[in-house]
């Protein structure tokens, strides 16, 4: 099975004595209540996900992300993973030990601050998100945090509380468990924070053809307003898991993270986190992680020439857009499909929200029927 980046699997969650010994200490430790991001983040990194960060960036990887798109040692990597102090909370050194707060101020772990560093937060949005426009969601997620990170390694003594998705909630050592009892040696991730239609599926089936199993593995942490609710989502691929995909190839299970939004560059970041998973492919189509017309349409396939393909190790499969052609009769993509857009059944997102709301149902081309109905009800419920 594919090597965890950097070789490793991180597991930062302690055992024995250790872990008694900060269970005792945490209590009287100075505290950081974490964000929505912040809180994934930590349990992403705790369980391994992002190996082969062992905490938050200090400032000399920070920088060399921002700059290089790598890790100050020259792995590749390309989304600061940052903590934020906090106004009005405690003064914090270097060298001290913290305690990390949930959004109900229960201790969730404990991290020792190797560096306190102040930050150019619009020199961030600039190199990472592409733009300083605070109708970017990312850019606007910066005007919410201070310019002084913390960076350091954490302990988590307690998982985040989960109240969703329990049984689809697959830490990266279960996923590779799950691969292996399947007996699959080759894996490929999709990744969404939207419901799958029909393009989706399409791609999805195609990589399917050239690999052992496929993992959807759909992102349920933060996602800017207006984003269909996690729950929806999921219960529009439990339909067509039940209904469209061969059980003995397929895998369903969640992505804590939270969306950045930063397009090319977090393309990269998924694809690094799914081999941490246990993932040997990762599908990569149109406008990747994107939001408004901040990026190009295939920019986050290009961004994947800037490194060699031995150093990410995971293979993107690049896919153009693709539609139902009514000439055709089939899923096609301009790569398969000889025949003009007006053949091509294609409706944007905002389209099919608007036919939603009024109660028209998009056609079977565009998605499966029991899938709209499903947001049909949503959004018909008026509570988006």
């Amino acid at each position: 099975m594919i090597k965890a980046h950097g070789g490793r699997l991180v597991n930062r969650i302690p055992e024995g004595k250790e872990r008694e010994t900060l269970e005792a200490l945490a209590p009287s430790l100075p505290t950081i209540r974490l964000n929505e991001r912040e809180l994934s983040d930590f349990e992403m990194i705790a369980v391994g996900a992002m190996s082969p960060l062992e905490g938050f960036m200090n400032r000399e990887d920070y920088l060399s992300v921002l700059d290089l798109k790598r890790l100050a040692k020259g792995l590749p990597w390309t989304i600061p993973v940052v903590l934020s102090w906090k106004e009005g909370g405690a003064e914090i050194g270097e060298g001290e030990k913290v305690a990390l707060l949930g959004p109900d101020d229960e201790i969730l772990g404990v991290m020792e601050i190797e560096e306190k560093y102040s930050v150019d937060k619009s020199q961030e949005a600039s190199k990472v998100l592409l733009t300083t426009d605070d109708a970017h969601p990312g850019v606007r997620y910066l005007d919410t945090i201070t310019d002084s990170y913390l960076g350091g390694p954490i302990h988590m003594l307690k998982r985040p509380g989960h109240h969703r998705f329990e049984n689809f909630r697959l830490d990266p050592r279960e996923t590779r468990v799950l691969f292996k009892a399947k007996g699959w040696d080759t894996v490929v991730a999709f990744q969404t924070r939207n419901p799958i239609h029909r393009a989706h599926e399409y791609l999805q089936k195609c990589a399917l053809e050239t690999v052992d199993g496929l993992l959807v593995h759909p992102l349920v942490g933060e996602t800017q307003k207006g984003d269909i609710p996690a729950e929806i989502r999921m219960d529009c691929y439990k339909v067509l898991f039940d209904n469209y995909y061969p059980s003995t190839r397929t895998a369903l299970s969640i992505f804590p993270a939270a969306m950045r939004y930063a397009g090319p560059r977090e393309a990269v970041f998924h694809a690094l986190l799914r081999k941490n998973y246990g993932c040997s492919h990762f599908i990569v189509g149109r406008d990747h992680a994107g939001v408004g017309n901040y990026y190009g349409t295939y920019d986050a396939h290009y961004i994947f020439r800037e490194f060699d393909r031995y150093e990410i190790d995971i293979t993107p499969m690049f896919f153009d857009h693709s539609f139902f052609c009514k000439k055709c009769g089939n899923m096609a993509s301009q790569k398969t499909c000889p025949h003009g857009s007006e053949d091509h059944v294609f409706l944007s997102g905002t389209k099919v929200r608007a036919m939603l709301a009024e109660g028209t149902k998009p056609p079977a081309e565009f998605t499966r029927p029991e899938v709209a109905d499903l947001l049909m009800k949503f959004y018909q419920s008026g509570k988006e």
